[in-house]
């Protein structure tokens, strides 16, 4: 297997990012794993012909999120003065959250085991998650004396509201699979040997329709988080117009009436 700190693999308009540090429970805190998430993005993002990611982890986790032996030795991002410290996040683990927040393509977190702290917190970063039955979640940050770095008091709030994100992030306790799916923390829970087909099954009902209508979608989602409805209706206004410009809609219409799959170029 290679050594490189994400696997990238792709099949037809699917690729599976794959966090390729078992050793260390596929910790997020490095440089090199930043520099290569950030970049997978920003591929996919000048790439139409990639409509939809999954992300999972290899070995039994699916992210540690920090590495806590660089904590402890006071290494890396985690070393330094404070205002070195600031900057370590600001310059490294916090690149991780915009560049998936400004990710084109939806991405399905297919979370194989643990996602603790910034573990956690980067399954909160993709549009859909998929757990295994024996995954669990914890925003355990608190229980080693510091806090969610990497936006996660955020990302709780948008994904489960503000009493279970406190309840999270406050005690740092763990939440199971089941659990988790009743507060909708993720999609769905899948059976340890099923959890990777049914996670591309989603990803493949994503990627089977128009790339641009998909990641202008996702875009208006983004947006609807801050803006206002008026906001959000004209920019809608306008992007339908470009939508309805498009050669995939055209052959969208044309395929529903022949009732076929249609063919998708993602060209305008």
């Amino acid at each position: 297997m290679s050594d490189a700190p994400l696997l990238i693999e792709r099949s037809e308009h699917v690729e599976q990012w794959t966090l390729n540090r078992p050793d260390a429970r596929n910790a997020i805190s490095d440089a090199g794993m930043v520099d290569a998430i950030v970049n997978a993005v920003a591929a996919v993002n000048g790439d139409m012909d990639v409509r939809s990611v999954v992300l999972t982890g290899a070995g039994s986790a699916f992210s540690a999120g920090g590495n806590i032996k660089d904590m402890r030795d006071k290494r890396g991002m985690f070393g330094g003065s404070p205002a070195e410290i600031r900057a370590g996040y600001r310059e490294g683990i916090q690149r991780i959250p915009r560049a998936l927040y400004h990710c084109e393509v939806p991405v399905v977190a297919a979370v194989n085991g643990p996602a603790v702290g910034a573990g956690c917190d980067l399954a909160l970063m993709c549009d859909l998650r998929i757990a295994s039955s024996t995954a669990f979640f914890a925003e355990s940050f608190v229980q080693l004396g510091i806090i969610p770095g990497d936006g996660g008091a955020w990302l709780l709030t948008k994904a489960i509201g503000p009493a279970r994100a406190a309840e999270m992030a406050l005690t740092g306790d763990r939440v199971g699979a089941e659990q988790a799916a009743a507060w909708g923390l993720v999609n769905d829970v899948a059976a340890p040997e099923e959890l990777l087909a049914e996670a591309h099954a989603l990803a493949g009902r994503v990627a089977k329709n128009p790339p641009g209508a998909v990641r202008m979608a996702k875009k208006l989602l983004r947006e609807s988080q801050h803006q206002s409805l008026e906001s959000l209706l004209e920019m809608s206004a306008s992007m339908q117009a470009l939508a309805h410009s498009t050669s995939d809609h055209a052959e969208a219409l044309a395929a529903f009436t022949e009732k076929r799959p249609g063919n998708f170029s993602g060209r305008l």
